[in-house]
């Protein structure tokens, strides 16, 4: 039975949600990125007088860790870890590509044996990636990954894998295997942290507000492997 103030960050979106026993109560976001330093304070203010007014208490606070943008992820987890220090409750970390995942998962009926790939834009051909089942179990952990017409082949040759994200786009004329299907215009946004979000709080799955540090974009160090698919 929690309250949990939910920010994400990761990508050009700003955006906040507050949520009680995993249902939203409030949501307020900016599509017209990158906007963090100018929203996110405003956001958070504008939930924590909902919570107010609503006579909630927050139990925790809960911010997307990446993999994403630099100074976006930088901007969110430092407001996250203040609040956290602020209202002494516990700081929990959710990844970026799950939101992007439990997003498509939530609004469509998929088989049960298809794959999901949520992807993060980096640069030209690059883009971090993994692979999820329809339960959330990880068939391919985030990688780095330089995109080719053989990537994922492994994969695709047993499995429609759906692709989606802001990395997905330049992906499409890329990757042309049959069992590869396009989602368009999924972002991530704290609305579709909730649940993982509620999740880890009844696992009691919290990070060291003082040591905790997400996952910068700035750190792609893939290349590309020779005569190998994934």
């Amino acid at each position: 039975m929690a309250v949990i103030l939910n920010i994400e960050t990761s990508t050009n979106i700003c955006s906040v949600a507050l949520s009680k026993d995993g249902g939203i109560e409030f949501h307020k976001e900016a599509y017209e990125g990158p906007s963090h330093a100018k929203n996110l304070g405003v956001f958070v203010e504008e939930a924590l007088k909902f919570a107010q007014s609503k006579n909630f208490k927050i139990d925790a606070v809960a911010v997307s860790c990446g993999p994403g943008s630099y100074t976006g992820l930088r901007i969110g987890v430092s407001e996250a870890k203040g609040l956290c220090f602020g209202l002494d409750v516990p700081l929990i970390a959710v990844n970026t590509l799950q939101v992007l995942t439990t997003n498509v998962m939530f609004n469509g009926h998929f088989d049960e044996t298809a794959y999901f790939c949520p992807m993060i834009d980096a640069r030209r051909m690059e883009v971090y990636s993994a692979i999820y089942d329809l339960s959330l179990n990880e068939i391919k952990p985030i990688s780095a990954d330089i995109i080719d017409d053989n990537s994922y082949k492994k994969i695709l040759d047993k499995n429609i894998v759906y692709f989606f994200g802001d990395g997905a786009s330049k992906c499409e004329k890329v990757i042309n295997h049959p069992n590869a299907r396009f989602i368009q215009s999924i972002l991530p946004i704290a609305y579709d942290m909730v649940a993982l979000a509620e999740i880890a709080f009844r696992k009691s799955d919290f990070k060291d507000v003082a040591y905790f540090e997400p996952f910068y974009l700035k750190e792609f160090v893939a290349t590309k492997p020779k005569n190998k698919v994934i």
